[in-house]
């Protein structure tokens, strides 16, 4: 019997993307959600399972991982018995690190860091992060201008890693109209079996 606890925040894009995962591979996990506003993220209780203080934290029994790509890494391997969502390719799996990698920089530093300053008040060079979102989206909508996922002929982690803060990134006033590949690949994933989404924000362009 699996015995899985997802420790998240609902408006964390990292939280959703290891809820993501989760979901779309079928795996049963109970929620917990963490109270970021009240600092139990900086509580002893919570430090000794990320002494970094951040969500997602994943249990699986006595395995505790944190960071969120770790937790997509762990569940593809772990569970996904058909190796669709981590290939073992190893000109895909280099792929799919490469997307990882994105989601952890500029991702991060963009979409991401732009939708920081409006839904937490973040204290963030907000033109800055948006500016860097579009020199981002500008890639990955022309890499997505042949193709339907980011890597191979199905969806991946790498897909996971993405969606979460690509979707909610106009709640950091980052417009997505300009994107039409983005766009598609948004809906493409939505389309997904087992797909949830991620609480939203109304604030900036999504307000």
């Amino acid at each position: 019997m699996q015995n899985i606890k997802l420790y998240r925040h609902a408006l964390s894009g990292h939280s959703h993307r290891a809820e993501l995962a989760l979901s779309l591979m079928g795996i049963r996990a109970a929620l917990v959600d963490v109270d970021l506003a009240a600092g139990e993220h900086k509580r002893a209780g919570f430090l000794a399972k990320n002494p970094l203080g951040q969500v997602p934290v994943l249990e699986d029994g006595d395995l505790v991982i944190a960071d969120s790509n770790a937790i997509l890494v762990y569940l593809a391997n772990r569970y996904d018995t058909n190796g669709q969502w981590y290939p073992d390719d190893p000109r895909d799996a280099a792929a799919v690190q490469r997307i990882l990698s994105l989601a952890a920089g500029p991702l991060a530093s963009g979409p991401a860091a732009a939708r920081l300053v409006n839904v937490f008040g973040a204290s963030l060079d907000h033109g800055h992060a948006i500016d860097a979102a579009h020199r981002l989206l500008t890639v990955l909508d022309e890499h997505l201008a042949s193709r339907s996922w980011f890597v191979g002929h199905r969806p991946t982690i790498a897909d996971i890693a993405m969606y979460s803060y690509i979707a909610h990134a106009p709640e950091g006033d980052v417009d997505l109209n300009g994107y039409p590949n983005i766009l598609g690949w948004l809906a493409r994933m939505r389309s997904l079996p087992g797909f949830v989404p991620m609480q939203a924000s109304a604030v900036g362009l999504a307000a």
